[in-house]
């Protein structure tokens, strides 16, 4: 991919995600590799390269090992340094992107009957935490079609009286 002209999901990402996700494809790995590879979520690596987490220093050189980029390039992930902190979220708008929309529509549609089956179990008022929260993607196979499997594991939080 050339990063000066890309489109689609990259276009707005600053270069060094971009360099990332090149790497990435020019290596052949996927992000399940990389998560082996640095010891951490399948999704959280993901998130990384959308510019969504912080890494160590540590994560960059096993990045710039595995991806065989010059960490120099890295340390430049947005200033991935002291003072940056990830811009979580899709930003304003209804997402436009069929994948991302489902996921929305299925919350439209399914949230409040979620809300209160967690109230329910969980014999109070609350939220999920998406700060301590893990998630994961899986493939089940199915004769009438593959299924996609995600879990969000993520603590509850009662609301405080106050």
């Amino acid at each position: 991919m050339d990063t000066k002209s890309a489109t689609g999901p990259f276009a707005n990402l600053p270069p060094v995600l971009q360099l990332l996700h090149e790497a990435k494809a020019a290596q052949r790995k996927t992000f399940a590799e990389l998560a082996e590879a640095l010891g951490k979520a399948e999704i959280w690596v993901a998130a990384l390269f959308y510019g969504q987490a912080k890494p160590s220093p540590q994560d960059l050189q096993t990045l710039s090992s595995v991806l065989q980029v010059p960490l120099i390039k890295l340390r430049g992930i947005g200033g991935l340094g002291k003072e940056w902190w990830p811009y979580r979220g899709l930003g304003g708008g209804i997402p436009t992107d069929p994948l991302i929309y489902r996921l929305y529509e299925g919350v439209l549609v399914y949230g409040h009957p979620i809300k209160a089956v967690i109230h329910e179990k969980f014999n109070g008022d609350g939220i999920m935490s998406m700060i301590d929260c893990r998630v994961s993607v899986e493939k089940k196979e199915d004769p009438k079609g593959d299924r996609v499997v995600l879990t969000f594991d993520g603590k509850f939080l009662p609301y405080a009286v106050w």
